[in-house]
């Protein structure tokens, strides 16, 4: 009888000491009540606006030279017709490394949104890691993106927490 009351208290105590602390938080809403997170989105959206609009200039550039050309096809010589289908073809992939070179993995887009997004992100991460460390959080889930939370208990949600880690209201 001894042991099975010995082997009970050590499966209890050791199932107690397995037990984790855990929090939720919002990202996005953390995000959201950042002043400096909404200019950084703005002057991104400043940014894609312009690129986009210079490419949709050079895009429509390289349809009007492939809509003349296809009008003037029939009366141009064979050497002419191969110089301006040239001449298209290099206009074109200009195009297509122009929006590589702006929207593409590693484009210009990507490093603005590290130059202006990622210190933002970084500090969040710290007074997320401050938090746990601090409330000794075993792990903490965000809600807003990446893992699906159905129901998320809102006494568990710290997301203010954070906020008044970072300096925010």
């Amino acid at each position: 009888m001894k042991k099975y009351f010995l082997l009970l208290l050590i499966l209890l105590s050791s199932g107690i000491s397995f037990a984790q602390r855990y929090a939720v938080i919002d990202s996005k809403y953390i995000l959201g009540k950042i002043p400096e997170y909404k200019d950084a989105q703005k002057k991104l959206d400043q940014f894609t606006e312009m690129w986009q609009q210079e490419i949709d200039q050079k895009q429509a550039a390289v349809l009007k030279m492939r809509k003349d050309f296809e009008a003037e096809q029939i009366m141009l010589a064979d050497n002419l017709k191969q110089k301006r289908e040239d001449e298209i073809f290099n206009k074109e992939k200009e195009l297509l490394d122009l929006q590589k070179k702006r929207f593409g993995f590693e484009g210009d887009l990507f490093k603005k949104r590290g130059e202006l997004v990622k210190p933002i992100q970084d500090k969040l991460y710290n007074a997320i890691q401050k938090l746990a460390a601090e409330n000794q959080y075993d792990f903490i889930l965000d809600k807003s993106e990446g893992i699906t939370v159905i129901f998320a208990d809102p006494k568990l949600d710290r997301s203010d927490d954070v906020l008044r880690l970072m300096g925010n209201k």
